[in-house]
This record gives structure tokens, sequence and C-alpha cells, in this order.
């Protein structure tokens, strides 16, 4: 689960730096995906397949050895419904902290049996003593778990209403005062965000097209009693949903600004610099946990939704290729790269750090881009201001 520099299969080769030049691959990729890589300021989990992925986050997070380091409750959902996982991310965040693992339809994948045995969920009062709920699958799994179920079926909104009922039970039935809307037709690389926001803040996922605000969230919304509605990627709503939208509570909009530019990496970085008070992740500075992924694999987004829950709680960033980070992510990072100077007083070891969770193997996100990463987040020296040499100066 977390071999550094380490791996079995095939022989590493090269693979092309993003700034040019050869670069080798930090471990050899098998036909199930390279192994954990640990850098100095980056952790890769995962493999070739988002069900590889998931298991991995849920057990980087949940190691199932004590009683401490088991979830309440575990989400098992079709990896073939992708509204309803990204709407499930929410649960990773809350009262549930449930780890996400992913079927196929209503089978049940190795990796995903295997981590439900060792995860050993130890049941949700709030919801019964549930130990899994399975969301959109009937898969058999390992016996003895008390497990629920959700539909799931029909209409994606409809989905993503059923999602909310449930964090409204296991939060004693506390209607949540926040809500995020994500535009049913936009991409899903474009949606994936929303995963890591609803997990950090709790807040049920939603949805609305272009041309209306669909009977379900409809629902949903006018139950809440005035929610703050926070609307992502707001241009693939459309005005009259917005105004539709403002109906049911207040409406903020969240996406990048002209001058940012479009598309997935854009989108992710203008999440997560966005807060509102005490809601949103407001990433401008150093001293982070963040969580990269390729647009490419959407799944990742929810699969990884409990890293933005827990621990470092890290804000999902994306990349559109494997081999190459994206000027302007590179320009986000460099934004919020740790610095000390040389005064005594501002040494690194009193610094702050950041730290990065890479989803899936190598041919999501390559090596030689991991290792630039690493550097980008990795604490640097700058040049003292005069003002911080004459304070310096005078403490001396």
């Amino acid at each position: 689960m977390g071999t550094a520099l380490s791996g079995c299969g095939k022989t590493a080769g090269q693979a092309p730096s993003a700034s040019g030049g050869p670069g080798r691959r930090l471990a050899p990729v098998s036909a199930q995906g390279a192994v954990s890589v640990v850098t100095r300021n980056t952790t890769r989990l995962g493999g070739a397949e988002p069900a590889a992925d998931a298991a991995a986050v849920a057990r980087a997070v949940y190691p199932g050895l004590t009683s401490e380091s088991r979830p309440g409750m575990v989400v098992v959902v079709d990896q073939r419904n992708w509204t309803a996982a990204l709407a499930a991310s929410a649960l990773a965040g809350g009262p549930t902290g449930a780890p996400l693992l992913l079927s196929n339809g209503n089978s049940l994948p190795a990796v995903t049996r295997e981590s439900l045995t060792a995860l050993h969920p130890r049941g949700l009062a709030a919801l019964g003593g549930a130990q899994v709920l399975e969301i959109g699958t009937d898969a058999p799994l390992p016996a003895g778990l008390d497990v629920r179920h959700l539909t799931a079926q029909g209409k994606a909104p409809a989905a993503a209403a059923a999602i909310e009922h449930v964090l409204v039970d296991a939060d004693g039935r506390v209607a949540p005062k926040r809500v995020i809307v994500v535009p049913a037709e936009a991409a899903q690389s474009l949606q994936m965000p929303a995963a890591g926001l609803a997990a950090e803040s709790g807040a049920p996922i939603l949805l609305a097209a272009a041309a209306k605000v669909p009977p379900a969230t409809a629902d949903v919304l006018g139950a809440l009693h005035h929610p703050d509605i926070y609307v992502l990627d707001p241009t693939q709503v459309g005005a009259y949903a917005l105004s539709k939208l403002g109906r049911f509570g207040h409406v903020t909009q969240i996406g990048p600004s002209a001058a940012e530019g479009s598309g997935p990496t854009a989108n992710a970085i203008a999440i997560a610099r966005f807060t509102d008070g005490t809601f949103g992740w407001g990433v401008k500075e150093p001293g982070h946990g963040l969580v990269f992924a390729n647009a490419t694999r959407p799944l990742d987004g929810p699969a990884a939704a409990l890293l933005s829950a827990s621990a470092d709680f890290g804000p999902l960033l994306l990349l559109e290729a494997a081999q190459t980070i994206p000027p302007a992510l590179g320009s986000y990072l460099g934004d919020i790269q740790p610095a000390y100077t040389s005064a005594p007083q501002f040494q690194p070891v009193r610094g702050v750090y950041n730290h990065g969770w890479l989803i899936g193997d190598e041919r999501a996100i390559s090596s030689v881009v991991q290792a630039e990463i690493d550097s980008l987040l990795e604490i640097s020296p700058r040049k003292q201001s005069t003002a911080e040499e004459a304070a310096s100066q005078t403490t001396e």
C-alpha cells in the first residue's frame, strides 16, 4: 500500500518529460498498474482502473487495523452510474465519513471485495447499524455485513436527490444549509471537482439543466428552506435555470473568469481558490494538501473524495494529459509554493508545507510529471526583503 520506489511487472522504460527531456519511470508498470510511489511531497495511490484507485484511497485513509481506523460505513456504487458516484462523494465527509468503492454493475471487482473485508466497517448507528450502503447495484458482498440498498435508478437528478436524503438521515434529520449544483449536461471532467468539495463541506450535490431545474432537484431545494446554492461551471447551467434556482435560495456562481480560461484544469483551479465565509477551499497560499487526477478518468474524482475530507483535506486539481502539467496548473502551484528566507526565524523547519496525492498509475499521471509536481510543492528559499532584513537585525 505504500512501497516507495519499488514495483513488479514489466521493466521500466523511458518516458518523455513534460519539459522535453527523457525520464525514467519511478516504478515499473504492470497489467494491474504501478504500485504506490512516494516522493518528498507526493504520494501516488491506485492503479490502472477506478476501482483500484478507490480501494487504494479507502485503505490509505482507513487501514482497518484498529477500531479507530475502521470506517463506520462503506459506500459501494456502480461505476457505470456516473451521477450516483459523483453525488455519493458527499458521504465521504460529514457524519458518515464513508469511503467509496466501486462495483461493475452487479459484479464486484476483486480489489473491491478485498478492500471491504479489510476495512471491516463498524456500522453506522445513524443509519440503523448499516455497514455497507449499495447504490445502484446488487453486487454480492462478503458474508456477515449489514447491507442497505439505494436504487438510484432512473433519471440522474433523482439519483442525486436520493443520496441527499441519505445525508439528512445520517445527520440526525438535520437538513443541509448549503448545496452544490452541477450542470447535468456538462462534461464529466468539469463535474469532477464537485466530488472533493462535497466531501469537504458535507454539502449534497444536485443537478440542474440548461433550460430548467429538474423536479427532483426542485423538491429537495424547496424542502431545505432557502439554502445557500453554489453553482459550479454556471455558464453551462444557463441564465434561465439560474433565475429559477434563485427562487429557492441565495445563488453563488463558481467558475473561472474569462481571463483564466476554460476547460477542466481552469475550472478545478477556480473551485480550489473559491471561498465564501466558511464554505469553499480558499487555497490561495502555501500549507495545503492537494489531490491530482487526470481529467480523462472522471471516476477518479469520486474515488479520491475521501482525501478531501480527511488527512490534509485537499481540493481536486486536474491534468488533461498524463505527460504534461498544464501551464495554468503550473502557475497556480507556483503561486502557492511554500518558501522561506535565510533569517533564523524563517527557517524551513518552521515553515508550512504542501503535499500532493496523485491518483492512478503512470498512465494517468506519468512519473516525470510526478517528479515535477514534487518540485513545485517543495518548500524553497526566497530572497529576504528589506523589511525582513531590518526586522532580523533588530531581533539579533
